[in-house]
């Protein structure tokens, strides 16, 4: 028999194979690979000497980022911390139950199907002082108050609602956060270098350097919406940073019947941008008719090539990733849309002379079975794997009468999906 034969006919019985383990009319699509829980240590065992009361709160949040640190383990970083928006005397409150919870990054191993917490990282001022993730600014920040919503804090100046994340090259870290927004380098230890932040802002008592390198109009971020999104380019030594929904520019309203976001590029060496673009988001009557406009928001992106993104859209409850490709789109930088001046504005009426990021779905994660609400943190490991984690809340649920938390119950979790063909 022939080697040609032979090849043929093992070509043949491996497709036989393959059509054998799909269900008839079935199509293959992405696939779960690995879905583990993540440590949930309470928050005084978290940061020990540093939280002395947690509430009965347990530690969550942490897939607010996520970022690979190879050999099957991620960096990932928690959001400012346990806190809830309960209604006293007809109000919305912004509460902090631990109030002294420093954000933190956080480096997990998986193996064998558990994870572990192998190093955890407290942001921290010039000094080591660790920073809170209390709100920054009055009149420009919601007013903190306690677990209850009775009392009201102090504001820190230093204190960070972190988001997204990656690894720098020598060990440092990139972070987003949403107050400002801004973009923060912190060092190996923890230790933040710089706080890039929109000009105007005049965020001072931060303890650590703040630089006023980012657009004007990015002071007008909705309120919980700032920059959520982080993707590094190592080609082009650059970030690229999303807004987590449209500007409340000029107003609030605006924002939230609003599906323009932007997306900035900023150079890694000097902290300022380098490009700015619009992108349109999907409306909510198609990706989600059971949520509104406002729901609708970016929460990940990552790097494909120079220019071009894997963005994720979602609500609560549906994400989807999309390619994205700023090549063809115009550069808003240092125009007339950075100056929260303008009218009308970006948010409000898209003009004719600015050409939005073309885009096109991925993947429909919301097609997947089995997968938690509120995914926020994506990272890829190749083009066929995509890994995703949610963020739950640190379990708030609601508190009882003695201030312990009734945990909500939601876990967080760390899924790896195959997806059938690469992403390009």
């Amino acid at each position: 028999m022939s080697r040609s034969l032979i090849a043929g006919l093992a070509a043949a019985a491996a497709a036989l194979s393959t059509l054998a383990a799909v269900p008839a009319g079935a199509t293959a699509g992405p696939r779960v690979t690995s879905d583990v829980l993540l440590p949930a240590p309470a928050l005084a065992d978290f940061e020990k000497g540093l939280v002395q009361d947690d509430r009965g709160v347990k530690l969550g949040g942490i897939g607010s980022g996520l970022y690979p640190a190879g050999h099957g383990e991620y960096w990932m970083v928690t959001d400012r911390g346990p806190n809830g928006e309960p209604k006293v005397n007809g109000e919305k409150r912004r509460t902090f139950p631990v109030p002294e919870f420093a954000p933190a990054i956080v480096r997990v191993a998986v193996r064998n199907g558990t994870a572990r917490i192998t190093k955890t990282i407290t942001l921290k001022k010039s000094d080591g002082t660790p920073i809170t993730g209390r709100s920054n600014q009055e009149g420009h920040d919601e007013v903190p108050y306690g677990w209850d919503g009775q009392e009201q804090l102090a504001y820190d100046p230093g204190g960070l609602d972190t988001e997204d994340l990656v690894a720098g090259r020598n060990g440092d870290f990139w972070l987003v956060d949403e107050y400002s927004p801004s973009l923060v380098h912190a060092a190996p230890d923890g230790r933040i270098l710089a706080r890039y932040v929109p000009k105007g802002l005049g965020l001072t008592g931060a303890g650590y350097p703040v630089k006023e390198t980012l657009p004007a109009v990015l002071a007008t971020r909705q309120q919980n919406r700032g920059l959520e999104a982080l993707g590094f380019s190592r080609r082009e030594n650059a970030l690229y940073l999303a807004v987590q929904s449209p500007l409340a520019n000029p107003d609030k309203k605006t924002g939230k019947a609003s599906d323009l976001v932007r997306i900035l590029r900023v150079d890694l060496r000097t902290g300022r941008p380098t490009g700015e673009w619009a992108h349109l988001m999907e409306k909510v009557a198609d990706f989600d008719p059971k949520a509104e406009q406002g729901d609708m928001k970016i929460s990940a992106l990552n790097v494909l090539a120079p220019g071009r993104l894997l963005l994720q859209e979602r609500t609560d409850a549906v994400a989807r990733l999309y390619t994205v490709d700023l090549r063809g789109a115009t550069n808003l930088l240092g125009g007339p849309h950075d100056d929260p001046a303008t009218k009308p504005s970006l948010e409000s009426a898209l003009p004719a002379s600015v050409r939005p990021a073309a885009k096109k779905l991925a993947v429909d994660l919301a097609a997947i079975p089995g997968l938690p609400g509120k995914i926020e943190g994506v990272t890829l490991l190749d083009p066929r794997t995509v890994v995703i984690a949610n963020d739950n809340d640190f379990g708030l649920g609601t508190f009882g009468e003695d201030g312990r938390l009734i945990d909500s119950g939601v876990k967080s979790r760390l899924i790896t999906i195959k997806l059938p063909k690469p992403l390009r």
